[in-house]
C-alpha cells in the first residue's frame, strides 16, 4: 500500500539546517587531479515535526553546503511523533545501515551518535534511545534514520488502516 504524501513548502517552515559530514572527492583525469567537495545536509522544523535531507557537490565546501540545503528542502517529509518522544519501538533500513529507535521517558535525552543525532533534532524529538546497526556511512545512516521515522504511525490513523476503533487500538 502506497502513502502518497503531498510537498511541503518549505517557505512556510522555520527551518534549521545541519550539516552532517563533508567529503573531499577527488577526480584524476589527463591533466591532473580535479578536487571538488560533497556535502550531507539535514534541514527541519521541530515545530512542525517536518525533517529532510540532501546532498550537494562542488569545487568549494560552501558552495556545497548550499546545494545541500536546496536539495533538502525538496525532500522534505512529515514525522507522526508524539510530544517529546516517539510511539514504538521502529527499525529503519537503507542499504546495509540500520537504524533501531526506542521511546524513552521524559529527562531521558537524545542517546544518538552523529547523522542520527542530526536528523532526530532536526525533527525535535527530545526523549529517544538510538543504536546504529550495520553500516556507519553517515549517508546510510541518515537515510535508515528518516525510513525509520516514515514508518512511525499515529493512533488514528492505525485505528483507520485496521478498521477498528480508535479506543480498540493500542
Amino acid at each position: 500500500m502506497a502513502i502518497i504524501q503531498k510537498r511541503i513548502d518549505p517557505n512556510t517552515l522555520n527551518l534549521k539546517e545541519q550539516v552532517v559530514s563533508i567529503n573531499r572527492v577527488t577526480k584524476v583525469v589527463k591533466g591532473g587531479k580535479n578536487m571538488s567537495f560533497s556535502a550531507l545536509v539535514v534541514v527541519g522544523d521541530p515545530g512542525a515535526k517536518v525533517v529532510g535531507f540532501g546532498t550537494g557537490k562542488a569545487k568549494e565546501v560552501p558552495a556545497a553546503i548550499k546545494k545541500g540545503i536546496e536539495a533538502a528542502k525538496k525532500n522534505l517529509r512529515k514525522v507522526n511523533v508524539l510530544a517529546t518522544t516517539i510511539q514504538h519501538v521502529v527499525v529503519g533500513q537503507f542499504g546495509s545501515g540500520r537504524v533501531l529507535l526506542k521511546p524513552a521517558p521524559a529527562g531521558t535525552g537524545v542517546i544518538a551518535g552523529g547523522p542520527v543525532r542530526a536528523v532526530i533534532q532536526a525533527v525535535g524529538i527530545t526523549n529517544v534511545l538510538t543504536k546504529s546497526l550495520g553500516s556507519h556511512n553517515p549517508h546510510n545512516v541518515v537515510k535508515a534514520t528518516i525510513d525509520a521515522l516514515e514508518q512511525l504511525r499515529d493512533r488514528a490513523a492505525m485505528a483507520e488502516l485496521r478498521g477498528v476503533g480508535l479506543e480498540k487500538v493500542s
